[in-house]
């Protein structure tokens, strides 16, 4: 990923203090990270009283404060000190969806001369996925760009970014067909009974991811036409687990597309503003099963 022309993490090194500057959008990603999940040094310093209307926190610190080291060389002083990024744990014990990231800071002050400062980039390992998806009757699940525009090239993630799935059915020589995702199951092997094992679609259609914290995970309404299906998920990946690779198997299915959506036939989103259920298509009522884990076998 390109970073911003401005730096995710910025040092001012002044005369008897250091002064970090942090971007909430500390990955690049759009999703900003909280200034409680930021600390400086060993010491665990927190930042000054965070404005959450400003794009960006900031730590001061003495020189010698926060667990901060010194080495001395022939012409130089060096500061070392540690911006530490330890995300809150996921709601769902069972997956993470950040990692915890360190960014080594430095300020160097020369023994004769001017004084002068530098800033440090963070690094990261990307996340990566992979898809597989079961064909009968010619289904297809890709990988999509970020305008749906067509397929993704990489299958490449960081923890932060949206997986945008597209669903088709090819339904040439049938009656007019309606695509849905009965379930989706995350697995760190390719068995799709293995474990860990992480349902983000299940009961029959209900995009379950979608009630995590911090989440959009969302079916994309409008379709592109009835025989294809649009879903987006956050990255996430097994907490626990030093592999970046993850298994995703789909369950698709169809059904004549002049039938009208019902709790056998169903892309159930879960909305955060008004804490229920609503479906891409077809009345509430239909994804009320959702909530009680009653819904009907397809």
């Amino acid at each position: 990923r390109a970073l911003s022309p401005r730096p995710a993490v910025a040092v001012r090194c002044q005369e008897g203090q250091l002064a970090v500057t942090v971007r909430r959008d500390l990955f690049g990603t759009g999703r900003p990270v909280r200034a409680a999940e930021l600390s400086l040094g060993t010491a665990s310093c927190p930042p000054l009283s965070p404005n959450p209307a400003q794009a960006f926190v900031t730590f001061v610190a003495a020189l010698h404060e926060c667990g901060s080291t010194l080495q001395v060389t022939s012409d130089s002083l060096i500061y070392r000190t540690t911006l530490f990024y330890k995300p809150t744990p996921s709601s769902n014990p069972l997956i993470v969806r950040a990692t915890p990231a360190e960014v080594l800071i430095e300020c160097h002050y020369p023994r004769k001369s001017n004084v002068s400062s530098g800033a440090v980039h963070p690094t990261w390992a990307p996340f990566r996925s992979t898809v597989a998806a079961q064909e009968r009757l010619r289904f297809s699940l890709r990988l999509m760009d970020d305008d749906w525009s067509r397929e993704r090239l990489s299958n490449g993630f960081q923890l932060g970014d949206s997986l945008r799935f597209q669903a088709d059915v090819t339904s040439e020589g049938h009656v007019p067909l309606r695509l849905f995702v009965d379930q989706c199951v995350a697995t760190a092997s390719p068995d799709r009974s293995s474990s860990p094992r992480y349902a983000f679609i299940d009961l029959g259609g209900c995009l379950v991811d979608g009630r995590a914290e911090d989440t959009g995970s969302a079916f994309v309404s409008p379709r592109p036409r009835p025989e294809s299906l649009r879903f987006l998920v956050d990255a996430f990946k097994f907490a626990g687990d030093a592999g970046n690779l993850l298994y995703v198997s789909c369950h698709l299915r169809v059904s004549p597309a002049a039938q009208a959506p019902n709790p056998w036939n169903k892309a159930c989103s879960f909305s955060k503003a008004s804490g229920l259920w609503a479906p891409l298509e077809g009345t509430a009522a239909i994804c009320s099963c959702c909530d009680t884990g009653s819904c009907p076998s397809p």
